[in-house]
Order: C-alpha cells, then sequence, then structure tokens
C-alpha cells in the first residue's frame, strides 16, 4: 500500500517522521512525501536512508492514502476519488471543508474520533497533543511570570513559590499540574468531574471543591456542559482564587461544543499586575474573556496567552507522537498479507467511530447528530 503527506499549510508539525517512516515501511507500505517535507525539523536524507521517497504535489496525490496533520485545503480538489485521507480534521469548526472532501468522496477518517478506550488509547491524537500543550502552558507561563516558580532561601530572605490555579484537570490540565509542580509552584486546580479529585491531589495539588450540584463526565471521559446557573456560581468561586494566582491556567473544553466562558473579564481584572492567564482552549473559542487567539497581549498589566495549538510550540516531539498515533492506527488495520490494504471494518468500533466521509456523505454518527441540532445539512 502506498502512503503519501503533502506539506502541511501554516502547521509546523509533521504526520510522518523518519522513525514511523521506517516502521511502516516493515509493514510492507511504500511512502511518497511532498519535495521539502518536514524540512523545518528533520534532514530529508533520514528519509531516504529508511526507503522514503519524495516528489511532487501530483505524485503524492496518486497514493491511494493520505496521512497529514490537517486537511490540505488547497489540493481538496486534486485528490482522486476514493483516496482515503487520515487527519485531525477539525470536524466542528470546518464544516465547509468536510463538504468539500464529501463532494471530491475522499473517504476521510478523522483523529478527533478515535473513541476514549483502552485498545484505542495508542492512536489518541488529541490526547498527545494535550498533553503537550498542558506543559508548553506552564513554560509559557513562567517566562511572562514576572517572578519565579519554585520558592528559594537565600541569605537575602526567603522567595514564596508562585501559586498556579489550573482550571480543567483533563489530559492537558493533569499534564500541566505536573509540571507546575516540578518547578516548585503551589498548584490549585479544579475541574467538574469530582472523580478529578483524586487524580489532581496525586500529583500533589490541591483541589478546590465548589459545589455545583449534578456534573459528571460523558462515556468518553469528558466533562460535561455545565447549565448558566452552574457557570456563574463557579466563576464566582472561582473568582476568590484567581485574585491570589500568579499564574491561572484553563484548559476546560467541552467536545463537539464551542468551550465555555469561564474567567470573565471580571475576574481578570481582579488579578494582580504581572499575573500570567493561558488559556489552552482558544481553538475552540476559548476559556477567558479578552483573550485574543492567537496572540499575546497585556491588559493592565495582566498577561493573557491565546496561543493556538500549543503543542506547535514543540513541533518535533509533536510530530514524533502524531506520527505514532498514526502508525498505531495504521498497525491495527492493515491486512497481514500482500496486497497489504487498509481494512474500513464499520463493526469494529474504532473505524466506526473515525470514519467521517464514505462514498461522499457525512456518516460520523456524533457529527450527525450535533449538526441536526444546530439544523446544519
Amino acid at each position: 500500500m502506498k502512503l503519501g503527506s503533502l506539506c502541511e499549510q501554516n502547521e509546523n508539525r509533521v504526520a510522518i517522521t523518519p522513525s514511523v517512516a521506517k516502521n511502516l515501511i516493515k509493514l510492507g507500505c511504500s511512502i511518497v512525501l511532498e519535495h521539502n517535507y518536514g524540512n523545518h525539523l528533520f534532514d530529508s536524507a533520514l528519509f531516504t536512508d529508511v526507503g522514503v521517497e519524495f516528489g511532487s504535489k501530483q505524485d503524492v496525490l496518486k497514493a491511494g492514502c493520505l496521512v497529514q496533520v490537517s486537511v490540505p485545503k488547497d489540493s481538496i480538489a486534486m485528490i482522486p476519488a476514493d483516496t482515503v485521507l487520515l487527519a485531525l480534521t477539525k470536524p466542528f469548526q470546518d464544516k465547509d471543508v468536510l463538504n468539500q472532501l464529501a463532494s471530491q468522496r475522499v473517504t476521510t477518517l478523522s483523529m478527533e474520533f478515535v473513541p476514549r478506550s483502552t485498545r484505542a488509547q495508542k492512536m489518541d491524537a488529541i490526547s498527545s497533543q494535550a498533553n503537550l500543550a498542558g506543559y508548553v502552558a506552564v513554560i509559557l507561563a513562567s517566562q511572562r511570570l514576572d517572578s519565579i516558580m519554585p520558592m528559594m532561601m537565600t541569605p537575602a530572605g526567603t522567595l514564596p513559590p508562585a501559586k498556579v490555579f489550573i482550571i480543567g484537570a483533563g489530559v492537558a490540565g493533569l499534564q500541566a499540574i505536573a509540571t507546575a509542580r516540578r518547578m516548585g509552584a503551589n498548584v490549585t486546580a479544579f475541574d467538574t468531574r469530582p472523580v478529578a479529585e483524586e487524580q489532581v491531589r496525586s500529583l500533589g495539588a490541591s483541589f478546590l471543591k465548589i459545589d455545583l450540584g449534578e456534573t459528571g463526565q460523558t462515556d468518553q471521559g469528558y466533562a460535561k456542559e455545565l447549565t448558566q446557573e452552574q457557570l456563574d456560581m463557579q466563576r464566582e468561586m472561582m473568582k476568590k482564587t484567581c485574585v491570589t494566582s500568579d499564574v491561572v491556567i484553563t484548559t476546560a473544553q467541552v467536545f463537539g461544543r464551542k468551550a465555555p466562558t469561564i474567567v470573565t473579564a471580571d475576574m481578570v481584572s481582579s488579578m494582580k499586575k504581572g499575573s500570567v492567564i493561558v488559556d489552552c482552549a482558544t481553538s475552540t473559542g476559548g476559556n477567558v474573556e479578552g483573550i485574543e487567539p492567537g496572540q499575546v497581549i497585556e491588559k493592565n498589566g495582566i498577561h493573557l496567552i491565546g496561543t493556538m495549538e500549543l503543542s506547535r510550540e514543540v513541533a518535533n516531539h509533536a510530530s514524533e507522537m502524531y506520527a505514532s498515533n498514526i502508525y498505531n492506527f495504521l498497525a491495527e488495520f492493515l491486512t497481514k498479507e500482500e496486497p497489504i490494504s487498509l481494512t474500513l471494518d464499520t463493526s469494529d468500533d474504532i473505524i466506526a467511530s473515525m470514519l467521517t466521509i464514505q462514498n461522499g456523505e457525512l456518516v460520523q454518527p456524533m457529527l450527525l447528530d450535533i449538526l441536526n441540532k444546530q439544523g446544519v445539512s
């Protein structure tokens, strides 16, 4: 089976790395990459040494399966019908792109829909990238903060540790907690899911308890959407913690929906000068009022970091992890005998969840349900 990957547009991560290419070739695949592919991260010789070919965009598009970080929007009209595309498709933000892929009859598998299960964990690109995002959020905050993270005892006196408040204890939040603790900060965290308290405390952080009534999580492990009354109650209680914090990091997202606004402009203005806020949810609407997506700004002496897709800040490791997710998917579903091909059996729960477009139609159940509720056709 021939795999292809085009140079990414406005994206510094790649879907195939030299080490993963070597493993894919061992599975029986041949690989063609567009000229200059990943040359900001890897020397081309690292690819050719393991058997990868380089070619033109047209050469890559002849492959039966395209693997990408993001959908190659400017090339959709050139993709042959029945080509398999494996990518982060942003299904809830880029409906027009999905329609174009459907019109072109591109069989599309969305990495966002890898189910949260033990078997699929090694393919879960959302979690792998969120893990890095949590780490990067703390690093960016420490760079902007006008004080140090750890407590420091010196002959001149003792410097107290920074107080870090992390909102959301999913994958990104837990990594942010672990990173901030390793840097010596005093960490407090909050999550609407009661099950998160034990995880937070196991990392050495304090857990902020707020009685919001009925909350919980979905069967995929995501936090459920709160009512307006619950959101108002949550903001009121969190404001007290924000006032005393040096750093606030928000990671709260509801899968398939706009991220909730958790930190209001009033809460931001109540923080002390020199404080830093990092919003990890800017790509889905943002948790912080006043944050500008993709920008780092200062308001009344408070640094607001709205950098999108934080894992891009560590593109080398982000690419390695994403490429490993791709490899693990293909290793699971490529046939083991010649001719090597990709099996898309919808009786398998992973394929049934990831398959987004087939035979020119949107088929992903959750996506269809959300679009129907929104009245989108």
